[in-house]
């Protein structure tokens, strides 16, 4: 395809293109793979049991439960805290599909909150005002790494008495003054996909303090049965399954388990090189009349999952799909998050969201460009996104 950047800057600051979000998979993973295809035990087994212990260590929950994806935690969480057809869940629209599509897959009806204009993280303020005697959970989403703002959302939790079901997607090593993220809501739910700051292909964890959501989450993962393959078969005589309640599809395989549990003992080492990325960003974009850098307040340790600048509109001559149309030119590449979720066609016909009923959401999504982040990058990388963006960005500016 023709380079369309050509014509005000020659070739493309970088000759290979450089993936978004790429994992960092080390000698130790691949070897831990191995002997798990050798051992011949390569679904749900040993090493998802290693995996759950290690990360609850890791987290300091009372449980944790392996699962498939962060979508199947979340389905699965609400499930636990007895949402049901005709309740409501009050969430954010700014966010991925997947937290808002489990709330209708059970039959309720998301509410949306409007965004803070600093975080991009639900508005705590908005969040009592929308409960009714139909609300059964808050679901708030920790927006690229950095926390929401749990001690209020905890407290109106409390009073309310609405139970609070976090999506920690993008927050595995996230805190809010001091507490780790996975310990504060009833429920959390991590995401393990390629992109994310701890991965294993597909995957995903639930953490809660609370022993009878973890027993029932652990049976449903599994179609409804009271033990799994390797509690039936791995360890002494088989034993009879029964079938306790009509269960889902959704067990991590020791495949999987085999890459996290190596991807967490390596997390302090990754957090500490994206966050040095994301504050090299910083500094190179900071001062740039036509970009808003992302915040960290300092009540909170962010995850620096994704680094998410926003475009100011007024500064350049085009919009935003036009500056990431150029950055991919560069060969630079990145991603949107998000679009909001009561902009896209389901949403707005099936509860008839408008687009100027979430006004900082609605803007958010047209002026958001992820930039790549991850343990993957070399310094190189990070020079040269630094580059393509400031000669995209000066080259549009007005």
């Amino acid at each position: 395809m023709k380079n369309k950047l050509a014509v005000f800057g020659g070739a493309p600051i970088r000759k290979k293109s450089l993936m978004f979000g790429r994992p960092l998979i080390g000698r130790e993973e691949i070897e831990e793979v191995v002997k798990t295809l050798k051992s011949g035990w390569i679904s749900t087994g040993p090493r998802v049991v290693r995996f759950e212990e290690d990360f609850k260590k890791y987290i300091g929950s009372r449980h944790a439960i392996a699962l498939n994806s962060c979508s199947a935690g979340l389905h699965l969480a609400l499930i636990a805290a007895g949402v049901k057809e005709g309740d409501e869940v009050i969430t954010t629209p700014f966010t991925f599909a997947a937290t808002a599509n489990v709330i209708c897959h059970l039959g309720a009806r998301p509410i949306f909150v409007d965004i803070e204009k600093d975080t991009l993280n639900i508005f705590p303020e908005d969040i009592e005002k929308k409960i009714t005697s139909k609300t059964k959970v808050i679901l708030p989403v920790h927006f690229a790494g950095h926390p929401c703002r749990m001690d209020e959302i905890m407290d109106i939790s409390r009073r309310r008495k609405v139970l609070v079901v976090e999506d920690a997607a993008h927050a595995l090593e996230a805190k809010v003054n001091g507490l780790k993220i996975g310990r504060i809501g009833h429920a959390a739910s991590f995401s393990f996909y390629a992109t994310k700051n701890l991965t294993t292909g597909e995957g995903g964890m639930v953490t809660t303090e609370i022993k009878s959501w973890a027993k029932k989450i652990c049976s449903l993962r599994l179609h409804g049965l009271n033990a799994d393959a390797w509690r039936r078969y791995g360890a002494g005589a088989p034993r009879h399954y029964e079938v306790i309640s009509p269960g889902y599809k959704y067990n991590m395989m020791d495949i999987q388990a085999a890459l996290g549990i190596h991807q967490l003992r390596k997390l302090d080492k990754n957090y500490t090189l994206r966050k040095k990325y994301f504050e090299r960003y910083n500094e190179a974009f900071k001062d740039m009349e036509g970009i808003e850098v992302p915040i960290e307040k300092e009540y909170v340790k962010h995850a620096y999952h994704l680094y998410v600048i926003r475009i100011k509109r007024k500064a350049l001559k085009v919009g935003r799909d036009e500056i990431n149309r150029a950055l991919r030119a560069e060969n630079i590449g990145t991603g949107i998050h998000f679009v909001s979720l009561h902009r896209h066609p389901y949403y707005r016909k099936a509860f008839n969201y408008k687009a100027n009923d979430f006004p900082v959401a609605n803007d958010a999504s047209s002026r958001v460009i992820s930039l790549p982040l991850s343990p993957g990058l070399k310094p190189g990388d990070v020079e040269d996104t630094i580059r393509a963006v400031k000669k995209v960005f000066n080259y549009f500016q007005r």
